[in-house]
C-alpha cells in the first residue's frame, strides 16, 4: 500500500518530501502502517491553507462551527472499542487506558461543542450611566497544535476542539510515534465535510513541528510534550509580539503520605500514580514522600505490589502495565536506574529486565520493562529524585516532622505539574492545597486522572498556561473591551473633560 499522506486544504497529499516512516506496535513490533514524513515546506502549505480559510470560518456562528465537532463526538462514541484497541496497539497502553483515551477525547469535544451555546463575554458596569461596556472575544487566527504520543487521541482534541469552535483554523503536527491514531482523527475531520483549510494535519518529526513554531503566520502554538522541547519553544516565542504559546510539559511529581493517612488509599493511589501508562504520563509520580510513622508498613505493601504488578499484552484486560513506547524510553529508563545505584540508593524492586516467562508469547521484540523502586533519605543533590524519567522509576523518601516538611521536599524540584496528598486530617490536606507548587493537586486520590472541564497545566518548568478547558480560551482568542455610548452627548470617565475649546473661545 502507498504511504498515508498529510491532510492539507481538504486534500490528502504525499507532500513535497520523499521520505517515509513506519508505525510499529511497541508490544510486538508489528508494522501498523507507513506514513509520509512531512517537511517544513509541507507545513508552510498547511499554514497558508489555514490562513486562507480563516475569514470564512470565523464568519460562521459558534453553533455552526460546533456542528462539525458534534459529528466527531458521535463517531468517537460509536467506535469506542475499536479506537481504544488502536490506541493500545500503537502506544502500548493497556486496553482500559486505550479506551479511556477515546472517552476523554469525546468528553473534550462534548465540552467544547457544548460551550458554543453557553454565554460568552462579560458585561462590565461603566462609570457613566449612559454607557454599556462589555468584553468580547475574537479568534486569534491560525493555531498550531503539537501533541504527544501518550494520549494520541485525547490531547489533540484538548487543543483542536476548543480552537476550532472559537473560530480559529488549525495546523496539527501529531507525534511521530502514533501516526496511525492521527490518521484516523484526520479521517474523522474529513468525513465531517469541514471547509477546506480549516483543519490541516502534517505527519512527521521534530523538523515539521519546528516549522509550525517558526512560522510567523501561526498566531498561537499549543504544545504538549517534553520539557526540553517545550522550553526551546518558549525561548523562541516568549515575548514575540502578536504570537502566543501554551506549553504543557513534564514533571517530577510526588505523592505525600502523612502519618494520618489511610494506608489502603495511600498504597492504591501510589501504585496508580506510579505505574499506570507504565509511568509515561506527564502527571505520573516518581517520588513517594512518606512519614516515618507509617513508612515501614507502606513500603512493605507498595513493594509487594510493585514486585507483582501485571506487565503484559496491552490488549489483555488482565494487564496493568504495557511496554514502554520505544527504544529511547527504554534507554532513558535504564540510564536513570543506573544513576540511582551510582548515587547510593537502596534498590527494593528491579524488574527492568523482565524474565522470559513474564513476556507474552509473540511479544519478545517489544519494549518490555517492569517497575524499578528504591528508597533513599532526602538529599537535594540526588539527580535521581530531581530529574524526570518518564517511566516506572519510583523513589520512596521517608520524612519526619509535620506536613510542612513533606511539602518542602515535595516542592524541591524544578517542576510543578501534579501531586497528591493522602491524609485523614483536613488541616494537612488544606496545608498541602495552599502550599504545594503544582498546577494539578489531588487529595486522597492518585495524581492522575484529569477531567476535561478542569484546567490542565503546571507551574515552574512544567508549563505555561493550561492546555485545555476554559482557561485555554485565553490563548486562542483575543479579548476586546467594547464601550458604547447611548447618550446624545459625550461624557468621559475619571472626570475627563469632553469640552472642546478653540482659539475663538
Amino acid at each position: 500500500m502507498a504511504p498515508h499522506g498529510h491532510y492539507v486544504d481538504g486534500d490528502w497529499r504525499t507532500g513535497q518530501g520523499t521520505a517515509t516512516f513506519e508505525s510499529r506496535s511497541p508490544a510486538t513490533r508489528e508494522r501498523l502502517g507507513e506514513f509520509a514524513r512531512g517537511t517544513p515546506a509541507d507545513v508552510e502549505e498547511a499554514v497558508a491553507a489555514a490562513e486562507a480559510a480563516q475569514d470564512e470560518w470565523r464568519a460562521l456562528s459558534y453553533i455552526d462551527r460546533a456542528e462539525f465537532l458534534w459529528e466527531i463526538y458521535h463517531e468517537l462514541r460509536d467506535r469506542h472499542d475499536e479506537l481504544g484497541a488502536v490506541v493500545s496497539r500503537e502506544c502500548g497502553k493497556e486496553i482500559s487506558e486505550g479506551k479511556a483515551d477515546v472517552t476523554e477525547a469525546w468528553h473534550m469535544v462534548e465540552w467544547a461543542a457544548g460551550n458554543a451555546r453557553h454565554p460568552h463575554g462579560d458585561v462590565v458596569p461603566s462609570e457613566i450611566a449612559a454607557k454599556d461596556a462589555y468584553m468580547r472575544r475574537k479568534p486569534r487566527g491560525v493555531v498550531g497544535c503539537i501533541t504527544p504520543w501518550n494520549f494520541p487521541v485525547a490531547i489533540p482534541f484538548w487543543h483542536m476542539a476548543l480552537a476550532l469552535v472559537e473560530g480559529n483554523t488549525v495546523v496539527w503536527k501529531p507525534a511521530e510515534q502514533t501516526p496511525y491514531c492521527a490518521q484516523i482523527v484526520a479521517e474523522m475531520f474529513d468525513d465531517t465535510g469541514i471547509p477546506d483549510g480549516v483543519f490541516n494535519m502534517v505527519q512527521g518529526y521534530g523538523d515539521a513541528g519546528n516549522a509550525v513554531v517558526e512560522n510567523d503566520a501561526v498566531d498561537t502554538v499549543l504544545f504538549t510534550g517534553s520539557a526540553e522541547v517545550g522550553h526551546s519553544i518558549a525561548e523562541k516565542l516568549g515575548g514575540v509580539p502578536g504570537r502566543d504559546v501554551v506549553l504543557e510539559m513534564g514533571g517530577k511529581n510526588a505523592v505525600v503520605v502523612t502519618e494520618e493517612a489511610d494506608l489502603d488509599i495511600a498504597v492504591h493511589a501510589a501504585v496508580m500514580s506510579a505505574f499506570k501508562t507504565t509511568g509515561q504520563r506527564c502527571v505520573s509520580a516518581e517520588r513517594l514522600v512518606v512519614h516515618e510513622d507509617v513508612y515501614d508498613d507502606f513500603k512493605a505493601r507498595f513493594v509487594d505490589l510493585a514486585a507483582d504488578v501485571a506487565v503484559g499484552d496491552p490488549l489483555d484486560e488482565r494487564t496493568f502495565m504495557g511496554p514502554l513506547a520505544d527504544a529511547d524510553q527504554v534507554e532513558k529508563f535504564r540510564e536513570y536506574n543506573a544513576l540511582a545505584r551510582e548515587e547510593g540508593v537502596d534498590v527494593l524492586v528491579d524488574r527492568a529486565e523482565l524474565a522470559d516467562g513474564e513476556i507474552p508469547d509473540g511479544h519478545e521484540d517489544g519494549f518490555w520493562v517492569g517497575p524499578f523502586v528504591y528508597e533513599t533519605d532526602y538529599d537535594p543533590d540526588l539527580r535521581c529524585i530531581r530529574e524526570e524519567v518518564f517511566g516506572p522509576h519510583v523513589a520512596l523518601i521517608p520524612y519526619a516532622g509535620g506536613i510542612e516538611r513533606a511539602v518542602e521536599i515535595h516542592n524541591a524540584v524544578d517542576y510543578g505539574l501534579a501531586g497528591a496528598v493522602i491524609s485523614e486530617d483536613y488541616r494537612q490536606l488544606n496545608y498541602y492545597r495552599d502550599h504545594a507548587e503544582v498546577g494539578l493537586s489531588y487529595g486522597n486520590l492518585p495524581c492522575i486522572g484529569a477531567e476535561v472541564h478542569l484546567p490542565f497545566g503546571g507551574v515552574k518548568k512544567s508549563g505555561h498556561g493550561p492546555a485545555s478547558a476554559r482557561e485555554a480560551i485565553e490563548a486562542v482568542t483575543e479579548r476586546t473591551a467594547w464601550t458604547l455610548n447611548n447618550a446624545t452627548e459625550i461624557e468621559m470617565a475619571q472626570g475627563l473633560s469632553a469640552t472642546l475649546s478653540t482659539d475663538d473661545g
